[in-house]
């Protein structure tokens, strides 16, 4: 399989009393496939996957599913510090049937080595679902190595991995060591150049707010209309900062709830934004005539 184009990592939405809101998470769905976006990630970091409970974690999967009614791909968010943990969430999306692939985090806090994150992420590879290394070092504390991003993407199952190290260098690198396999960025910032060295397209948190608009950029730059893509990106650029003033997903929800899309609820040890971020969110969120 093949991903490309643009894939949303998704929020999941609470009710004001910190429950799952899946009124609200069906609506997000539907608003993203009826914007033609070519993929969502349910789950991941931001659809807040710390503070889910395990049965939270497969219904909200299952039930993205559900309202997505197969119009694009699913990511199933199933990656863990511990590895069997991640084979515990992997083999129940492979079990409730759907999701096309799952993301697998760079193992946190622990901080393998070499040998253990190759170990890790064969392990989830060879349930059979395919799997979307993510490297963000900036989270996870711990950086992928090329030499074992080039291993794991011998394995059938290993099809593409994300990018959120904020190194369109490495983009390079990892296309030129093994050039057949997909990488997506991971930072809506940089999908254009990352694009321009070989990605093909981006896990992004502003097509939550802007689907429609992000989905055209990149299939623009995919095409190689790099003139129009640029407009885009400029066009909406204070958006993509804006979106990590506060720590994911605090301002794209904030951004959502601005919107009416979803309530202001966070799960400590997330919380709402202060006053100042707010009203630089408001405020670009008017300058884009999206509120």
């Amino acid at each position: 399989m093949k991903l490309s184009g643009t894939i949303t990592a998704l929020v999941t939405p609470f009710a004001t009393d910190g429950s799952v809101d899946y009124g609200r998470l069906q609506a997000l769905v539907e608003a993203q496939t009826a914007a033609g976006i070519e993929g969502i990630c349910s789950v991941g970091t931001s659809g807040e996957s710390p503070t889910l409970s395990h049965e939270e974690h497969h219904k909200v999967i299952e039930k993205t599913i559900e309202f997505a009614q197969g119009k694009c791909k699913i990511v199933a968010g199933t990656g863990a510090n511990s590895t069997s943990e991640a084979i515990s969430l992997t083999k129940a999306a492979i079990d409730m049937g759907g999701a096309d692939a799952c993301l697998q985090v760079t193992p946190y806090y622990n901080k393998p080595n070499a040998e253990g994150l190759y170990r890790h992420f064969m392990t989830v590879a060879d349930l059979g679902l395919p799997v979307i290394l993510y490297n963000v070092p900036g989270r996870a504390g711990k950086e992928i190595p090329l030499d074992v991003v080039v291993r794991l993407a011998k394995h059938p199952n290993v099809i593409a991995i994300k990018e959120a190290a904020g190194s369109v260098e490495r983009v390079s690198a990892i296309k030129n060591l093994v050039p057949d396999f997909t990488v997506l960025s991971g930072d809506d910032s940089l999908a254009l150049p990352m694009i321009a060295v070989g990605a093909e397209g981006v896990i992004s948190v502003a097509s939550n707010v802007i689907p429609q608009e992000m989905g055209d950029m990149i299939r623009l730059a995919l095409a190689g209309d790099f003139v129009k893509a640029r407009a885009y990106h400029a066009k909406y650029y204070q958006l993509f900062h804006d979106l990590f003033i506060d720590v994911n997903p605090v301002m794209v929800k904030e951004a959502l709830a601005l919107m009416g899309k979803c309530e202001r609820v966070f799960r400590l040890p997330l919380c709402e934004t202060d006053d100042a971020k707010l009203a630089q969110m408001k405020k670009t969120l008017c300058s884009l005539n999206l509120l």
